[in-house]
């Protein structure tokens, strides 16, 4: 057998798996406990539409100063985010305190095809 075929053909099966590869990013979106409805549909039209393309989607929510005593407000806005866009996504990790944050990671749906 000849060696450059079977290396140019290895090398057409790889480009090829290459091709049907989706590359998946984690896009993040920034809150505030005190955030106002109309900034939360600005960015849940956001969240959507990272959803939609198929990436998944970090919520962090950043406390300030004497707001790290209303971490329920914080885990208050998270639950409304994905009650809000449960159509569109699914939790991938649950909400977790990383210091002064509190985040969560929503995964796009799998669509049937």
């Amino acid at each position: 057998m000849d060696y450059g075929k079977f290396k140019y053909q290895q090398s057409k099966k790889a480009q090829e798996a290459k091709k049907k590869q989706t590359n998946i990013q984690v896009k993040e979106v920034k809150m505030r406990p005190g955030t106002d409805q109309h900034d939360f549909n600005f960015k849940i039209k956001h969240i959507i539409r990272f959803l939609e393309e198929g990436d998944k989607a970090k919520v962090t929510i950043r406390f300030r100063g004497r707001e790290m005593a209303y971490t329920d407000q914080g885990l208050a806005l998270l639950e409304r985010v994905v009650e809000t866009v449960k159509e569109y996504g699914v939790i991938e990790q649950r909400p977790q305190r990383e210091g002064r944050q509190l985040s969560l990671v929503l995964a796009p749906i799998k669509k049937k095809r």
